[in-house]
């Protein structure tokens, strides 16, 4: 593993390991130490530089959400009155529980969010009473995700 500025060459075993672990995070070390034919101590160091080149950012439980009853995703564009109100406008998106990400954009929008609600009703309340009342907040432009095709990460 070298690294280079901000970006770092892995080799064929980081690539394994990570390869497993992408698929199952919970998958037990020694088991994939077996797989590749390296010992478990090795992997947990090979482990511990790939998290601290910052490669690996952690690990989590993905929850889904509509076992909980929120099955509306929609993206919104958020048009912001000047350029001085991102700061503010991200800070007070941060407070609304059902915005998942936040992007800086070029093009037509400010900022685009992606958010998540229990049906079309909860989304409209979302928008009306929290969003668009967000000093700053010139107007918002909405999609509505009608099922996700593709859901991966990078390939390694």
């Amino acid at each position: 593993m070298k690294s280079s500025n901000t970006t770092i060459k892995i080799d064929g075993i980081d690539k394994k390991i990570l390869r497993y672990l992408m698929d199952d995070a919970r998958k037990p070390i020694l088991e994939i130490a077996r797989n590749i034919g390296i010992s478990g101590a090795a992997i947990h160091q090979r482990l511990r530089k790939l998290e601290s080149s910052g490669l690996i950012a952690g690990s989590k439980f993905v929850v889904n959400p509509r076992v909980l009853g929120y099955s509306t995703m929609a993206y919104i564009g958020i048009y912001l009155d000047r350029a001085m109100s991102n700061p503010k406008a991200v800070k007070a998106l941060e407070k609304i529980p059902e915005v998942l990400e936040c992007h800086y954009t070029t093009g037509n929008w400010s900022i685009l969010i992606k958010v998540l609600c229990k049906d079309n009703e909860h989304l409209m309340h979302v928008l009306n009473k929290k969003i668009q009342q967000i000093e700053g907040v010139s107007r918002t432009e909405t999609f509505i995700s009608l099922n996700q095709q593709i859901d991966r990460q990078i390939e390694i």
